[in-house]
Parts: structure tokens; C-alpha cells; sequence
């Protein structure tokens, strides 16, 4: 059976647009069964999904998906190239509906979408399971919504049935390429060991340009050429599940075992335990070694019998978050911008605590209760931006923040400048399992 060829066009929302044209050319000069993933969904993408769609019942999917799409939607349909992401993220219908307009719009004819149901956990129907499962988490819970991560087996079945583009919500990152394997190769649900090795290839595409040089550059220590133009993976699965990682044509970057090897540990808890909705993937006998030029094989992996149950990120209401900016220049800026800060916890007393950052002196290693700024003595930077942040169930409270950061510009210390605030309500995050059996998937063809 001829291999399957997958490329990665985004690692995350808010990823390069411009990253899926050089990925089709390549597929389309390999030849041969193909698939094309967007990979851009992630906890926080799905909060803010969420709570988008609460503004606009249309909204709620990746709000890139116009400028990822449209530039290379011809030549998908015109190359039989799947299309296969989650940027449907709270919205699926939504999103396939919007490719139904791309398509017509470019005066393509119409493709078969498919949109995968069943992650969204939000409604009566689970709400005792979801309960249950939070057990003391649960108490007092405003349920905003729910989403479960699925697997593989509904893509797949939405790719025999003859989908020219998938459309999911939530899904396990690695199940974008573990579903286009299973259609092509028609492994069975329990054929742990080469699930695993699907997995493992998705994992290594999941996060884009990552294992192509992105992220991984350390000048000096981890050079790597032409990161401007770094390009996108593409792994080509054989009928074993085992699969050679390559890169884009004629695109900046690296892909060596090196690259491929730290990919392959990201996020992962336990090497010989990766749990996956599809699978538990155990990379404790991987192989990495180069093929060719930024070419690498991975074998090795092992697979054993999936998780009963599915992880479940429930997202509850969190009020409000309310931030503001100033910037200090020039001799005792530091100086200025913590007594602006001083000045800001004095008049904001009483409204909970507030995050002061110090942007260029203490933020990255600083902490919610600034205790580690108060410990640092003051220094001479002489450009210094102050970001201050509060959380309050209240939004009345909250919009103080901001107007208070604002006065600052005559109110506070000397040649404060750049004010910038923000305001927008906040969704929390908390886990827990649910049987498999009580999430199943479907899919269903938008027209």
C-alpha cells in the first residue's frame, strides 16, 4: 500500500498564514495520498473561542481561517489533497459553513465537509457526569462549557466517506494525523502498536515548525539557518504506522535528529505511558536517525490498549480581567515605575490582589503576589514599562483598573507615557475524566 503523506500548516492560532502554500507545493510534487492539518487549537484558544461565540452565535472558530485557507484551498481540491483541523474550535458548523463561502467565492466547486461532533460536553446531558467527575472542584461551579478531547475514529470515518475537508472542535493534537491513517491503511481500532506510531507522528507535526527549527534556535548553542523562512513538517506514514519526518521545499530552518528527538519529549509525562484518546504510546524503544537530507525516521514506538476515559477541560466563569500599561524612560525609570505601582496598590486597596510586572527588569521571574519584586533592590534601567493586572468577579470593580492606570499620565510620577488597557471577561480552566462510552462521536456532512 502506498504511504501517506501528511503535512502541518499551523502549530497553534495565531500561526504563520502563509505557511500552507509551500507545504501543498511539496505534497503535490511527492504525490500519492495526501493530507494537510492546521493544528490550531489549544486551552486558552478554546476559552477564548467560547466566549467570542457568546458575542456572535456565527463566531467562536479560528479567526485565521479566511488567510489560511483561501491560499491554498484550489489546489487542495484541484490535487485531492484532504484537509483535516480543529479550527472549527466552539463553532464546527460554523467554520465549515465559512469554507462553503471560500470555495464559492473563489468559483471552486462546492467541497465535501464534514464537521466531528461530540466534544462539546457542555449541555444537561453530561451535566451530572461533569459534577461527579469535578467531585470538590465542582462545588459552586459556574459551568461556562465543556469539552471533551476526542480521538481519531470519527475523522477517519468522515475521510471514507468521502470528506474532502474535516472540520473538528476539540481533539487530541496527535488524532488529526492518527484519523487520516486509519482511513488509509484501514488498521483496526486495537491495533495499538501502529496507532502509537500514528500518534507519535502527529505529536512530531502537531506543533508546526517546531521540529523544523522554530523554538528550538539558541544562538551559539542551537543555531539554526534562515528562521525567517522556517518551514512546515510533513511526515510520510508507511502502512506500519512508522513514519520519516521531512520539511517544506526550499524553506528556512533544520530538521535533524536533533530537532526531531526534542519534538518528540515535548509535553510528554511519561515516556512509556502517553495518553492519547486513540492510544497510550510508549517511546521508551524510539529510534530517531537522519535518512537523508532533513529527512528523519522514526521507528521504535510501541502501543498499548487506550485510556477508559476521556479528559474533559471544563470552563467556568472567572469575572473579569482588567490590565493597563505606562511606560518610564530615561534616568531613575525604574524608580518611577515602581512608585507608580506603589501608587496604584494604594488606590486600588481593597479590590484583590494586582500583578505588577516590570517589563525589561522583573516579569518573566516574577510572581502574583510580587513578593519577588519586593525582594529586588532598585536598579538604573532606563526603559522600563510598567503592566499592572487584576481579576475580579466584578466588573464594576475591574474597570477601575484601567482608569486608574490612565491618571497616571498627570496623576503619577514624572514622564509617564504609552498608556495602553484592556478589559474582557475571563473563563477558568479545571479537569476531570469521563467514560468513554459517554462521549460518543459522530460526524455529520455540512452542505
Amino acid at each position: 500500500m502506498l504511504p501517506l503523506n501528511i503535512g502541518c500548516a499551523a502549530g497553534f492560532s495565531g500561526d504563520r498564514t502563509d505557511a500552507a502554500a509551500p507545504v501543498v507545493r511539496t505534497l503535490v510534487r511527492l504525490g500519492g495520498p495526501s493530507v494537510l492539518i492546521f493544528e490550531t487549537l489549544a486551552e486558552r484558544t478554546l476559552a477564548l473561542a467560547q466566549l467570542a461565540r457568546r458575542g456572535d452565535p456565527e463566531a467562536g472558530f479560528e479567526p485565521l481561517l479566511d488567510l489560511m485557507l483561501t491560499p491554498v484551498l484550489g489546489d487542495c481540491l484541484r490535487h485531492g489533497i484532504r484537509i483535516v483541523s480543529n479550527f472549527g474550535a466552539a463553532n464546527p458548523r460554523g467554520a465549515a459553513r465559512r469554507i462553503h463561502r471560500l470555495a464559492r467565492d473563489q468559483g471552486l466547486r462546492a467541497p465535501r465537509v464534514a464537521v466531528v461532533e461530540g466534544d462539546d460536553v457542555s449541555g444537561p446531558a453530561h451535566r451530572a457526569d461533569l459534577l461527579q467527575a469535578l467531585g470538590p472542584k465542582g462545588a459552586g461551579l459556574a459551568i461556562a462549557s465543556a469539552n471533551a478531547y476526542l480521538g481519531g475514529e470519527a475523522i477517519a470515518d468522515a475521510l471514507r466517506a468521502g470528506a474532502d475537508i474535516v472540520v473538528t472542535g476539540r481533539v487530541a493534537d496527535p488524532s488529526l494525523a492518527v484519523g487520516p491513517a486509519l482511513a488509509h491503511f484501514g488498521w483496526a481500532a486495537d491495533d495499538w502498536d501502529r496507532l502509537a506510531r500514528a500518534t507519535m507522528a502527529g505529536h512530531l507535526l502537531e506543533c508546526g515548525a517546531q521540529v523544523c527549527g522554530g523554538y528550538y534556535a539558541d544562538p551559539g548553542f542551537k543555531d539554526v539557518p534562515d528562521l525567517a523562512h522556517v518551514g512546515f513538517p510533513i511526515a510520510t506514514i508507511d502502512a506500519d504506522g512508522h513514519c520519516t519526518i521531512t520539511k517544506a521545499d526550499a524553506t528556512g530552518g533544520c530538521l535533524d535528529e536533533h530537532t526531531v528527538t526534542e519534538q518528540l519529549l515535548y509535553e510528554v509525562h511519561d515516556p512509556a505511558a502517553y495518553l492519547t484518546p486513540d492510544v497510550t504510546a510508549d517511546i521508551t524503544g524510539a529510534q530517531v536517525r537522519p535518512v537523508g537530507p532533513e529527512a528523519v525516521r522514526l521507528t521504535g514506538v510501541r502501543g498499548h490498549p487506550r485510556p477508559a476515559s476521556l479528559k474533559v477541560n471544563v470552563f467556568q466563569e472567572q469575572g473579569w480581567l482588567s490590565e493597563g500599561e505606562i511606560s518610564y524612560a530615561g534616568p531613575g525609570a525604574e524608580a518611577r515605575a515602581r512608585l507608580a505601582a506603589d501608587v496604584l496598590r494604594e488606590r486600588l486597596a481593597g479590590c484583590g490582589p494586582l500583578r505588577i510586572d516590570l517589563l525589561g527588569v522583573a516579569s518573566i521571574l516574577g510572581d502574583d503576589a510580587g513578593r519577588w519584586l519586593a525582594e529586588q533592590p532598585v536598579g538604573r534601567a532606563m526603559d522600563v514599562r510598567l503592566r499592572v493586572a487584576m481579576s475580579h468577579v466584578d466588573r464594576a470593580v475591574a474597570e477601575r483598573l484601567p482608569r486608574e492606570v490612565t491618571a497616571l499620565y498627570t496623576c503619577g510620577p514624572a514622564g509617564g507615557g504609552g498608556v495602553r488597557t484592556g478589559l474582557r471577561a475571563r473563563l477558568g480552566t479545571v479537569s476531570c475524566s469521563l467514560a468513554r462510552e459517554r462521549v460518543p462521536s459522530t460526524f455529520t456532512f455540512i452542505d
